[in-house]
């Protein structure tokens, strides 16, 4: 048993100081990650970027974030590193500066996949904080902890319409970039806080006899495993690449289509993401009570009928249809990491790693290919192609039922304290 399990299964309550925090600092990373696809407009305005062009900031900045993330869980697995957290906000504040004084497109580039590395970081090593201070409530704790994040990303589009997009110039827009300096800052001196506690819980691990409690689940067959974790991975690919469409050319997609300003767009895109924001916050704790492997399967089949008459509708139904898809998609994604630590017990950073990190890698793969499908036809055909990937939230029924062997609350508390 690893220090942090040790760790993990002293604690019987829920920090939920800890979480707060870890969760505000997740607001402000992703609230950084936010501003990239809300500066699109921007970007395409100074150096003329086409949509292909736009995909590749997205691909740049995410792809780098997805490919780093199971190996820095992976190797915190065995070595913990409490101080790593401000160590990769500090990459993304780099990449903001950067972003906010860019001279071409290349720069662009290099300054979303810094901003791509501070989340590698940042999300496998931040998960595993917010399991530690779970006290078992594990769904409800990673729910809160992705709180953050989502509102984060849906703040972050009104704030670089209030200081960026309205100041008087393209290139003074782009330097106010460097006002959300702020937000690493602040999370810099919130994550050494975080690390401070981090320490101390592994080495409130450390000593004493280290046995390990085996779960019925664990005993699932190779073959099984494999099954559901390429499951898992094929949602997250439908989920995230689905989200991609959304997120990086709404704005785009609702100023062609019906005529709206850029400011209202960007409205529209906030009340999306703020759906996102409440879905998230149910899915987990709904996932504690009635089972992870059954929000898995409603939130992304449920969504199927929705993305289906979303390219066809109005104004006003798109609003709304877009909220109903971003409340019931995103309820998935705290309820598939929890379940996947819970098959692969004591790899909590490699599975968070990896789930966080496919995520990106899929937004930005999905953003990058519809991109050029758009550049090559026009975005309502992108709507109407993406519209089919919820389909593949069928093979949830192929995931293992292992809820029903998850012990309950009281036995949990019993191995913590032997």
């Amino acid at each position: 048993m690893t220090l942090l399990e040790s760790a993990e299964r002293r604690s019987s309550r829920t920090v939920f100081t800890i979480l707060a925090a870890i969760s505000a600092c997740h607001l402000l990373n992703d609230l950084i990650q936010a501003t990239i696809p809300s500066l699109y407009p921007l970007f395409q305005s100074i150096f003329g970027l086409s949509l292909g062009q736009i995909g590749m900031i997205t691909f740049t900045y995410q792809i780098t974030a997805s490919l780093l993330q199971p190996f820095v869980g992976l190797g915190t697995d065995k070595k913990p590193m409490p101080y790593s957290l401000p160590f990769g906000m500090g990459a993304s504040l780099c990449g903001l500066v950067l972003m906010a004084f860019a001279s071409s497109y290349g720069w662009l580039l290099l300054a979303g996949a810094m901003v791509g590395l501070g989340s590698s970081v940042f999300h496998p090593e931040s998960s595993r904080v917010a399991r530690l201070a779970s006290g078992g409530q594990h769904g409800l704790a990673q729910s809160l902890f992705q709180l953050g994040g989502n509102f984060g990303t849906a703040f972050g589009p009104l704030l670089v319409l209030w200081l960026v997009l309205s100041a008087r110039g393209s290139h003074a827009g782009q330097h106010r970039i460097a006002w959300f300096s702020a937000a690493a800052l602040a999370a810099i001196v919130t994550l050494i806080f975080v690390g401070h506690w981090y320490k101390a819980r592994v080495r409130e691990g450390a000593p004493g006899k280290k046995t390990i409690v085996e779960h019925p689940h664990t005993q699932l067959s190779r073959g099984t495993l494999t099954r559901a974790m390429v499951v898992l991975m094929t949602l997250v690919f439908s989920k995230f690449c689905y989200l991609a469409s959304i997120t990086s050319y709404y704005t785009f997609y609702l100023m062609q289509r019906f005529r709206v300003t850029l400011p209202q767009s960007e409205m529209y895109l906030f009340v999306f993401l703020g759906a996102v924001a409440l879905g998230t916050i149910l899915g987990g704790p709904i996932g504690d009570r009635y089972g992870r492997r059954l929000v898995i399967w409603v939130s992304i089949v449920g969504v199927l009928p929705f993305t289906l008459v979303l390219p066809y509708a109005n104004l006003k139904w798109t609003a709304i249809l877009s909220f109903i898809i971003g409340l019931v998609l995103s309820s998935a994604f705290p309820a598939i990491i929890v379940y996947a630590q819970e098959l692969v017990p004591g790899r909590v950073g490699m599975i968070s790693g990896l789930f966080f990190g496919l995520a990106f890698g899929m937004g930005g793969l999905g953003a990058a290919l519809f991109g050029k499908l758009a550049d090559m036809t026009s975005l309502n055909l992108v709507y109407q192609v993406c519209a089919y990937l919820p389909a593949l939230g069928l093979l949830a029924g192929l995931l293992p039922k292992i809820d029903e062997h998850l012990l309950p609350r009281e036995a949990q508390e019993a191995e913590e304290f032997g």
